[in-house]
């Protein structure tokens, strides 16, 4: 049980990866798992998936890309639980579209859905991560920080994701005396309801289906194939690793210019 006893707090937590590592998390012992999403019934229907009797799941609804909900979202996880020790920041919109045809309306959905939440809810937990004397953040980053893919146009969602890399390594400086690790993996396709967001149901399972062969392993990625590493990089196995970024791509970064 390696988290016996630890509180973890997730945004972006009614689904996909978020869901899937909440219910790792509770498995491996967690005392009480916070989950923050912005639609309450996305939240419910994990609550009743993952711990219907909500014994050990809270919930939270709000908008973390404002500091103040950000605020709220830790202080209830607080409240519930008398601290935070993990936090991981699975928030994010996938959007591809040509550099030219971007809006600031879709910049800054980027923005709102995957660098200020993770600024504002971490800046949040530190203090009460101080309190119990250290932590762990985990990131969900991507592989599109890392690379451009000619196929697939993301500026905007490619330029949060960037920020969210560069936080972790500045974090992970600043924050090492406090004995709170910072680490973010960086994914390929991995199948989630977020395709579901700006696609049809259908849409979204011919895309998913068609980049099976990008990946050097011949499949699309699952949550349950980043959630053991965000486990890992949460628990104390990984006690002296911090600042880095790991690829859980399907081989895709190994080979990218052939991918690209």
């Amino acid at each position: 049980m390696r988290f016996e006893n630890k509180v973890v707090l997730i945004s972006g937590g009614g689904g996909g990866i978020g869901k899937a590592a909440a219910r790792r998390f509770l498995e491996e012992g967690a005392k009480g798992v916070v989950l923050n999403s912005r639609r309450q019934e996305v939240l419910d229907a994990a609550k009743d998936e993952l711990d219907s009797t909500g014994e050990r799941v809270e919930l939270f609804a709000g908008d973390a890309s404002n500091r103040k909900t950000a605020k709220a979202f830790v202080a209830a996880a607080t409240q519930r639980f008398g601290g935070v020790d993990v936090l991981v920041n699975s928030t994010g919109i996938f959007r591809v579209k040509p550099f030219l045809e971007e809006t600031e309306e879709d910049f800054e959905e980027a923005l709102n859905s995957i660098l200020r939440p993770t600024f504002y809810v971490s800046q949040a937990a530190v203090p009460e991560m101080r309190e119990r004397g250290g932590g762990a953040i985990v990131s969900v980053g991507s592989m599109w920080a890392i690379d451009a893919i000619t196929t697939t146009p993301t500026s905007a969602y490619s330029a949060a994701q960037a920020g969210r890399h560069a936080l972790t390594k500045n974090l992970a400086a600043e924050l090492a005396k406090d004995d709170i690790r910072v680490n973010t993996v960086a994914l390929a396709f991995v199948e989630t309801p977020a395709y579901e967001r700006f696609m049809s149901p259908e849409q979204a399972r011919a895309v998913l289906d068609s980049v099976n062969a990008f990946h050097p392993l011949g499949r699309r990625g699952q949550p349950e194939d980043v959630v053991e590493a965000i486990l890992f990089l949460a628990s104390a196995d990984a006690g002296w690793i911090t600042g880095t970024t790991l690829p859980i791509d399907g081989g895709v970064l190994a080979v990218r210019n052939a991918a690209a």
